[in-house]
């Protein structure tokens, strides 16, 4: 993980002789960052894009590349009944209505056209069928028939390699110089020979990361997590927040994040919850099981790790088996070792270490139409033989960061804007709430896919002259 990173803010230009002067410079060639970048582009505005790494990957890389989205191209042609207004109905009963009201309302519109925007460049988008993930309550999950985040990033990339936005890689911004009136005059990166090399611009967007991967920041901010696996990137290190707690920018949701509850362990391979979503249960050390596993991924990981042991086993049969083999994120943990297979309950007993009578109540308990203790009703039974995949909870990315307007621009403790400085993404606060249990699968790449979007078209209309429009906290039912 990385060390904390001293921000440096410097005051007016830097001494150099033939600045280059960008309309926008985006730091973080992430979802979010080249999502705005081909947004900027269609527009006809010069960008560039900095990069630390010496190829894009970031939070997006490691994920399923699961989109949410409401109203777009792909969801109409699948013939899905979806709003704005009812992906954000979603948004915030998850949340319990402690999400960002206007975020929520902004980032549900900004969705479907967000990915009408990629599929124009040629990402071919299609919606995930056969189960919803927990708190949608229509199908509405885009994704690359690839179906993971690594084909999302190439895919990405490609699109923008396409253009006249160039990605300059292995550049580790390091430097923001900010004039009296508060507005980012140029960014300074190290590049791979050690040199600072200097860029003007006339706005900045930090579509760069969380503070997940920062162990200093993780211990403070979030200290439920800070001994967990840290299955995010290592880019998170926190840069974008503490420049912001530089410049004096407010910050909001420092408590939110998304955790998985399903961590192949020791494997370290991400076990998709499809396999819990289609009938799969989570079973501790002591043959039981310990929550409602459909109320989320992102919660499922402190429950998990508050098992002995910190562990429990993902039990499924042979139809959920078939689902879970059209990932490949699961053929990976096959490959290396992850599943198990019990021909019955007395292997499965042998195997979780349990009191085989144990096992068994538990799972006769799982039957049509039933309703556990804990609220979970069952569709079917769990028919021998047994899969098993043991996990534990890891941390994902963090959701919370600067605080932003709906137009992702950044803000000063009193609401008032930046004058040029927009965040997004894992920089940025997100609608996942102030904790765990908020996070609506996919809210992660809906806030760098839709903010992206969004923070690209404030950057056209500030460019063009064009007053931005205040935001509302209302939301459309």
């Amino acid at each position: 993980m990385s060390a904390p990173l001293a921000p440096v803010i410097r005051k007016g230009r830097p001494p150099v002789d033939d600045l280059p002067q960008l309309s926008v410079v985006i730091v973080g060639a992430g979802a979010c960052g080249l999502t705005a970048a081909l947004v900027l582009q269609d527009a006809g505005i010069d960008c560039v894009l900095l990069e630390r790494d010496a190829v894009p990957s970031g939070s997006t890389a490691l994920s399923s590349g699961f989109i949410p989205a409401a109203g777009s191209e792909a969801q109409r042609a699948a013939a899905i009944d979806d709003s704005p207004a009812q992906f954000a109905h979603d948004i915030l009963r998850k949340t319990e209505g402690t999400a960002a009201a206007h975020l929520v309302n902004a980032y549900a519109r900004a969705s479907g056209p967000a990915m009408d925007a990629l599929a124009r460049h040629g990402l071919k988008f299609e919606i995930l069928d056969g189960f919803l993930y927990p708190g949608h309550s229509v199908r509405r999950m885009h994704s690359l028939p690839e179906r993971t985040g690594a084909a999302l990033m190439a895919a990405l990339e490609r699109a923008v390699q396409a253009t006249d936005a160039p990605v300059l890689t292995r550049t580790l911004v390091r430097e923001l110089w900010v004039d009296d009136d508060g507005r980012v005059s140029a960014v300074g990166g190290v590049r791979p020979d050690g040199a600072m090399e200097y860029l003007g611009c006339d706005m900045l967007l930090l579509a760069c990361n969380g503070f997940g991967g920062n162990a200093a920041l993780r211990g403070e901010l979030l200290p439920e997590m800070a001994q967990a696996v840290y299955g995010g990137h290592d880019g998170n290190d926190g840069s974008a927040l503490l420049w912001g707690q530089a410049l004096g920018a407010a910050q909001a949701d420092l408590g939110g994040y998304q955790g998985h509850g399903s961590w192949a362990s020791p494997h370290g391979v991400l076990i998709s919850w499809a396999v819990i979503m289609d009938g799969g249960v989570q079973i501790n050390r002591d043959g039981k099981r310990f929550h409602d596993e459909t109320h989320g991924y992102s919660e499922a990981a402190v429950n998990v790790l508050a098992q002995p042991g910190g562990v429990a086993w993902n039990v499924f049969d042979a139809q959920t088996l078939a689902l879970a083999r059209t990932f490949p994120d699961f053929q990976e943990a096959e490959a290396v070792g992850a599943l198990k297979t019990c021909a019955d309950i007395d292997a499965l007993a042998a195997l979780i270490g349990c009191d085989v009578q144990t096992l068994r109540a538990t799972l006769a308990g799982i039957a049509p139409d039933v309703t556990a203790n804990d609220g979970r009703r069952f569709s079917r039974t769990l028919d021998a033989p047994y899969y098993a995949v043991k996990v534990t909870g890891a941390l994902f990315h963090t959701q919370g960061g600067l605080d932003i307007d709906a137009q992702c621009r950044v803000l000063h403790p009193d609401g008032t804007p930046f004058p040029n400085l927009l965040a997004a993404g894992g920089a940025a606060r997100g609608v996942s709430g102030n904790a765990v249990w908020g996070y609506l699968s996919g809210n992660g790449l809906l806030s760098a896919v839709a903010g992206g979007y969004l923070a690209a078209k404030t950057a056209i209309d500030a460019l063009s002259g064009v007053t931005a429009v205040p935001h509302s906290k209302e939301i459309s039912e």
